[in-house]
């Protein structure tokens, strides 16, 4: 199994005094020559007099904005405390590094998320807080999904290959890279969606679904037996239903592609 997960908007500063990050020690290590070129390009965007602007961020954010120019030296924490919201808050990750050892070897193995300045973490990894998102075109680089994509192959594709890849990622953090479904090493591809029923009419919602894919990540990491196929998946959701869901149903392309619809009221 492997879950990946968008990042959240909102992230939470690690306490002073704790060591920055050593982009040496995360998650990838091939990936570490990529991370150093976007960070120095976020540094230099961020020290812009309209910086605000060229990362699309509010006006409001500008003291976020500020901060990534310190990033080199700003304190570190995991990611899964650094990384707040709906979707970290139902799947309290922090919780699952800190619990029994099935779960945190879950946590720290079978989950990553997918950013726009690391490319990929694990949620034991250590980052300071930042403001970007992967929709921003870094001036010298581009839109960070196209400048990510060549090189998350790397970090993903054996670790996907025979698996099942739970995608919790929304469209903009998909863009960056999509698990092979074709050939001996293809994996099994499933979009978890999430959709409201209100009266018997479904329609997709936003907020819900981070809550929604929270849980879903929340009882995957925690729960006992092994998710290993796209079936296995659904039988774990099936487990939710009745406590947070009224339905989870999977529906299959026919080409590796499957679609994990959640059914919240």
């Amino acid at each position: 199994m492997l879950v990946l997960l968008p990042p959240s908007e909102g992230k939470t500063p690690a306490p002073d005094g704790a060591p920055p990050v050593d982009l040496a020690t995360l998650t990838s290590p091939v990936l570490t020559a990529r991370r150093e070129r976007v960070l120095d390009a976020l540094v230099s965007a961020s020290a812009r007099d309209d910086a605000v602007e060229v990362l699309g961020a509010s006006p409001g954010l500008a003291d976020e904005v500020r901060r990534n120019t310190g990033l080199r030296t700003a304190p570190a924490a995991p990611a899964a405390h650094v990384y707040t919201g709906v979707l970290y808050g139902a799947a309290d990750l922090g919780g699952a590094l800190a619990g029994g050892e099935e779960a945190a070897r879950r946590a720290t193995e079978d989950v990553r998320i997918v950013s726009g300045l690391w490319g990929v973490l694990s949620p034991a990894d250590r980052v300071p807080a930042y403001r970007l998102s992967m929709g921003v075109a870094l001036p010298g680089l581009g839109r960070l999904a196209t400048a990510w994509r060549p090189h998350l192959g790397a970090a993903l594709d054996d670790r996907a290959a025979g698996d099942v890849v739970v995608d919790c990622r929304s469209a903009t953090y998909a863009a960056a890279w999509r698990p092979r479904t074709t050939g001996a090493d293809a994996a099994q591809w499933v979009a978890v969606r999430v959709l409201r029923d209100a009266d018997g009419k479904r329609s997709v919602v936003s907020h819900n679904a981070k809550h929604t894919r929270g849980v879903l990540t929340a009882h995957l990491v925690r729960r006992a037996g092994v998710v290993a196929s796209a079936d296995d998946l659904a039988k774990a959701a099936d487990e939710l239903v009745g406590i947070d869901l009224l339905d989870a149903s999977l529906r299959d392309d026919g080409r590796g592609r499957f679609t994990l619809e959640l059914v919240v009221a």
